[in-house]
């Protein structure tokens, strides 16, 4: 889908909240995303500027708040390790992305009589 916001003049962020156990917003989509193309955790934090730690204090924020786990993980050793996304992670992932989709679409043109009413910001200021 095309996205309906012009993403060189603005970005629509969307955080969903449940209760206290868990946000999901663009960071935690994007970490789900990368872990799913890279098959890793570790390589997934370093393409995000995160530590390992923090990427893996993430990924087991979300591994406990569902039902069942999004993300697997083998330690190294003779075969190597790895991580990926299960069903339920393939589903999260997928179900955000279309969120995003919608609200981006639904929101285009508020966003764009928003942009209307703003200075001239072409200079990047």
């Amino acid at each position: 889908m095309t996205d309906p916001i012009d993403s060189t003049f603005a970005r629509l962020r969307i955080r969903v909240h449940f209760g206290e156990a868990l946000m999901l917003g663009p960071g935690k989509a994007d970490l789900l995303e990368l872990i799913g193309t890279t098959g890793s955790i570790s390589a997934a934090g370093r393409a995000m500027s995160m530590s390992y730690k923090r990427a893996w204090s993430l990924v087991d924020e979300m591994n406990h708040a569902f039902q069942t786990p999004l993300v697997e993980s083998a330690r190294g050793g003779p075969k190597g390790g790895g991580a990926h996304l299960t069903d339920t992670g393939q589903a999260v992932l997928d179900h955000y992305r279309k969120l995003e989709d919608i609200t981006a679409e639904a929101g285009a043109a508020r966003i764009g009589a928003i942009r209307d009413l703003l200075k001239d910001v072409s200079d990047g200021k």
